[in-house]
């Protein structure tokens, strides 16, 4: 018997068992595809929610916590497993922003590093910007990890650990239940009986929850990609102008994102969105006219509303626990959010208030 199985094997099921297996905790963690393939490997990997004045405190408090927690991490993992996630703190600077006010009085309040830079400071930091820029809102040393590296390395530590049992490629068909209590889960091949049970699967957890009937209003929300290749050290810091974004890596790669497709599981890449992606592209940095994207390729979020995830048990199933709702944000809230629902689960005082994230009144029953 595990003391946890994990539903999920994205950054939230991976980040969860990495913190219950650091509180001594044994783990197995059940993908019905392949480990951190779906949205943990697709997204862009700001350390940052792109607009940050305009979320609640309650997106704040993770946020915050995680980006001081991702220096750390990246290290250890570089360390342990020989995969460098790649957490570079290359600044993003949001180009001509029109809520510039609203932006600087958030960052007073949070005590960042978020200042107003005009046009001269913005051409030297990114000499190849379309010209015309008037200033920048710049927040010096905001990161970017490697998402699709940061999920490789967390696979290899994991999978390291005596405490820790992966099933990939294995769907997860039901709760084991015992008086009320979920005690397990079933799956194709046989059963994991386990104190306790944590649901982390993206934007699959709003339908996985409704055969039980617990209505959580998660759902699918599309968004496409392009992927550019330029000389190391052409792009030095990320740029965000309109609501589109271009992060550059360390090896020259720079990703553009991303479109916002109301579309359900479909992850088709599209003519339309690699158009629109070009264009916001080429209108950032216009030498990207001359280099054909690389690549193309799309992710489903999980949508929520407001964006404020469900982190916690859930009331009419003892022993079953939600990790899920991050929407466009998770791989910067997954840090934090991973260590509070640990906090929770292994009853220590949590290092974030939980009170945001209960599913006490945020969540609905059938029948």
């Amino acid at each position: 018997m595990q003391d946890v199985v994990i539903i999920g094997g994205g950054v939230m099921g991976c980040l969860s068992a990495l913190n219950l297996l650091d509180a001594g905790m044994s783990v197995t963690l059940i993908e019905r595809g392949s480990t951190g393939r779906e949205a943990s490997w697709a997204g862009g990997g700001i350390v940052s929610p792109l607009y940050p004045w305009r979320y609640s405190e309650a997106i704040s408090a993770l946020a915050h916590w995680s980006q001081d927690y991702y220096p750390g991490l990246g290290a250890k993992l570089a360390a342990e497993t020989g995969i460098d996630p790649e957490v570079t703190p290359c600044g993003l600077m949001w180009l001509d922003h029109e809520e510039r006010e609203q932006a600087l009085a958030w960052a007073a309040r949070h005590h960042t590093g978020l200042q107003n830079m005009d046009a001269a400071f913005v051409y030297d930091r990114v000499p190849h910007l379309a010209s015309g820029f008037q200033g920048a809102l710049w927040h010096e040393g905001l990161a970017n990890v490697r998402n699709p590296r940061l999920m490789a390395a967390l696979k290899v530590w994991l999978t390291q650990q005596p405490a820790f049992t992966l099933l990939e490629n294995t769907e997860v068909t039901g709760l084991l239940e015992d008086s009320g209590r979920v005690t397990g889960v079933r799956y194709a091949g046989g059963e994991v009986s386990a104190g306790a049970v944590v649901l982390a699967a993206g934007a699959w957890s709003g339908d996985w929850l409704k055969p039980i009937g617990v209505d959580l209003p998660v759902a699918p929300v599309k968004g496409e990609m392009l992927l550019y290749k330029r000389e190391a050290g052409w792009l030095s810091t990320m740029v965000l102008f309109q609501g589109r974004y271009a992060l550059p890596r360390r090896d020259g790669h720079i990703l553009v994102g991303s479109t916002l497709e109301h579309v359900g599981y479909d992850k088709q890449t599209t003519h339309q969105a690699l158009e629109s992606l070009s264009e916001s592209a080429i209108r950032m940095l216009p030498e990207l006219a001359e280099t054909p994207p690389v690549g193309q390729w799309a992710g489903l979020r999980p949508g929520s509303p407001e964006g404020v995830p469900y982190i916690g048990e859930v009331p009419n199933r003892p022993g079953l626990w939600l990790n899920a709702g991050h929407y466009r944000n998770g791989l910067v809230l997954a840090p934090a959010s991973c260590r509070l629902l640990a906090d929770l689960m292994t009853g220590n005082r949590p290092a974030i208030d939980p009170a945001a994230y209960c599913l006490d009144g945020r969540i609905s029953y059938a029948g």
